[in-house]
């Protein structure tokens, strides 16, 4: 679907895909992330026939110019999932919002696994 929004130039569009890599990329440069994963197997098979894509663990909800994204991410072994979930929230709404100029409502982080 995407968000839209107009000003006096003209009208933006962003889709759903372009806010998942914006996500996904600042979620794989935060420390202690090692990769994202994505929620059901059947994306996980179809994945593994494609080249890796960025935006694989990422689900984007749009309403209006609001944004809400789930993360699927796996931790390396021995940090805090508190600080780096916390640190992932951060920087990807921020990240999300400086891109597209839409406003990010929740980042929801959701740890699939641990890898040491």
């Amino acid at each position: 679907m995407g968000v839209n929004t107009a000003n006096a130039y003209g009208r933006i569009s962003v889709t759903d895909d372009v806010i998942a890599q914006i996500a996904g990329l600042a979620t794989l440069e935060c420390y202690g992330v090692v990769d994202l994963v994505s929620k059901r197997l059947s994306d996980s098979l179809a994945d593994l026939m494609k080249k890796k894509r960025v935006s694989r663990g990422v689900k984007i909800i749009t309403s209006g110019d609001r944004i809400l994204i789930d993360l699927y991410v796996i931790l390396k072994y021995g940090v805090s999932i508190e600080a780096v979930s916390q640190s992932l929230r951060t920087s990807v709404k921020y990240r999300v919002e400086h891109f597209t100029g839409m406003v990010v409502d929740a980042v929801n982080v959701n740890v699939v696994g641990v890898k040491v």
